[in-house]
């Protein structure tokens, strides 16, 4: 890292100050110093404070600021840090852990929603739980340990522990140790492990299937549909901003294991060579019904894309989400 060139940076100050035709007050004024220290600061004084002289140099642009993050990647973070958290005493191998990757959900609602209490909030996720590959996302159990915290008006937040954090319990892998957390504002966060790293016959971390990415990103949809619709008299004007990591995707090859006669996409595919995928799209909350394999589609071609699968085909990823409705109705 080159020095600080003091002098430098005192004369450029001074020449934009110039350029956006600023007095010596103005600027004063501008960063909340006194004349005295702007006076200083003109001179090139090494006496000022840090504090002081970054205040004076952020009005003529010469402080880089920090991006302001929105209040959904806020939630987001928060989320993250209460799940590791929540883990970080688990054994290394722990399902809990996801060892070899996961996928991280999370959407906001956007638009004129019904502010609702923790309760409230928690009654209609049950309403908009889709049962259509039998395990739904934001799962809600009932057992006491399983169920979600409700805190005051914190987020609900519920943490499917597994067994080795002392509550034994059946379904005891990645797939089924979900953390999630949901905000009235219409925030929702889901982590959860792979469901092909909880079978027995390939080693976890080596496939990535074919159906699977799918039928998630369609849940997904689904959901924040269902759930606008519960929020609102009027789910038209609400926009569904939602967003999809995939993590621990290096090596993995693509399997249709989940259909084994979906075996189009694994033509000209090859192992994954990075190791996350990052999809986000924006969609209004009434188009998803009617919409939805080509919303699917769009997010999911970048994350097949790391595969070697340059198309995804519309007909077929509509022909992968009827399947997926036929099997339970919602």
């Amino acid at each position: 890292m080159n020095g600080l060139n003091w002098s430098a940076l005192v004369a450029e100050a001074l020449r934009r100050r110039k350029a956006e035709r600023l007095t010596q007050k103005e600027h004063a004024a501008l960063a909340d110093v006194s004349i005295p220290t702007i006076v200083a600061f003109d001179r090139g004084e090494r006496t000022l404070s840090l504090a002081k002289a970054f205040d004076i140099l952020r009005v003529v642009g010469l402080v880089e600021e920090p991006a302001v993050e929105n209040a959904q990647d806020v939630f987001v973070a928060a989320s993250l840090e209460r799940w590791r958290t929540l883990t970080a005493a688990l054994p290394e191998g722990s399902p809990g852990r996801f060892p070899h990757g996961w996928y991280r959900i999370d959407y906001a609602l956007e638009g004129d929603l019904q502010r609702v209490k923790p309760l409230a909030l928690l009654e209609r996720l049950e309403r908009a739980a889709i049962h259509h590959t039998g395990w739904p996302m934001f799962a809600i159990l009932h057992r006491h340990a399983l169920s979600p915290r409700v805190t005051g008006d914190e987020p609900l937040e519920c943490w499917l522990r597994p067994s080795d954090d002392g509550f034994e319990r059946p379904l005891n892998d990645p797939a089924h140790c979900d953390f999630w957390r949901a905000d009235p504002a219409g925030r929702l966060f889901l982590m959860r492990g792979y469901q092909e790293d909880s079978q027995e016959t390939l080693p976890p971390g080596t496939i990535f299937d074919t159906t699977l990415p799918l039928w998630r990103l369609g849940e997904a949809f689904l959901h924040a549909s269902r759930l606008a619709a519960l929020l609102t008299k009027d789910s038209a004007d609400i926009t569904v901003r939602l967003r999809v990591l995939f993590t621990g995707l290096t090596g993995r090859v693509l399997r249709a294991w989940g259909n084994p006669l979906n075996g189009d996409l694994l033509l000209g595919s090859h192992p994954c060579r990075t190791g996350e995928a990052l999809l986000q799209i924006a969609v209004p909350a009434a188009s998803i019904e009617a919409d939805l394999a080509r919303h699917v589609v769009t997010l999911a071609t970048p994350l097949f894309e790391r595969f070697g699968v340059a198309r995804l085909s519309l007909d077929g990823v509509d022909a992968e989400l009827a399947r997926m409705r036929r099997n339970k109705p919602a």
